[in-house]
């Protein structure tokens, strides 16, 4: 594992450890952010902790023609008073993230420091949020960035009332362009709407 300084480098994602630890240290910039997902590699970590930098293997991906829908989100779909847009509140969708209250955590690896990062991205044409509003209240969305290729690297997701990540997700997907939607790690919530791991090697195919 490699302690990174100023140089923006990162060593071959080969040297990961068995969890997909890469390296430590560094910084946020966009150079920085740009090069490591270009290269399969995500930073991960709790507030006031060093940055940890992440190369999974399998990595967690959907397929958008893989994608399910049960019955009863259909039936969601149908019937809700959802309303979804994409790049309409990149901050507002970034913060809630980092404030929502996830089981069996603590705190949140959406620092402040990696919000000001991912916001620059965003107003540098990378990072794009997808928004879920119900009676003009923001209930939903998540983020992630656009590298210009077939490939869109998922960050965070939240919800504020019960189906509305699921709807944002459900409905991003449906209408994508994208090859693969790169989910990072496993989430039983991702699996159910058709996530699977794959060697990383395969992933790397699309970047």
């Amino acid at each position: 594992m490699k302690f990174l300084k100023s140089k923006i480098e990162f060593p071959d994602i080969k040297d990961a450890t068995s969890e997909g630890l890469l390296a430590v240290g560094g910084d946020l910039s966009s150079d920085r952010l740009l090069l490591a997902y270009k290269r399969g590699i995500f930073p991960w970590f709790e507030d006031d902790n060093a940055i940890l930098w992440w190369s999974p293997d399998p990595r967690f991906v959907l397929y958008p023609e893989e994608l399910r829908v049960s019955k009863s989100m259909k039936q969601v779909l149908r019937n809700c008073n959802f309303t979804v847009t994409v790049n309409q509140a990149f901050p507002r969708v970034i913060e809630a993230c980092a404030e929502i209250k996830r089981n069996g955590q603590t705190g949140t690896w959406i620092t402040k420091n990696m919000t000001d990062a991912y916001i620059e991205l965003h107003e540098m044409g990378f990072a794009k949020s997808i928004e879920v509003w119900e009676n003009d209240e923001l209930v939903g969305g998540f983020y992630g960035l656009d590298l210009g290729n077939d490939v869109f690297c998922g960050e965070s997701m939240f919800s504020k009332v019960s189906n509305a990540s699921k709807a944002a997700f459900i409905t991003f997907v449906q209408n994508t362009d994208y090859k693969i939607i790169d989910c990072q790690i496993h989430t039983h919530h991702l699996e159910s709407l058709g996530g699977r791991s794959i060697p990383r090697a395969e992933y790397l195919k699309y970047l």
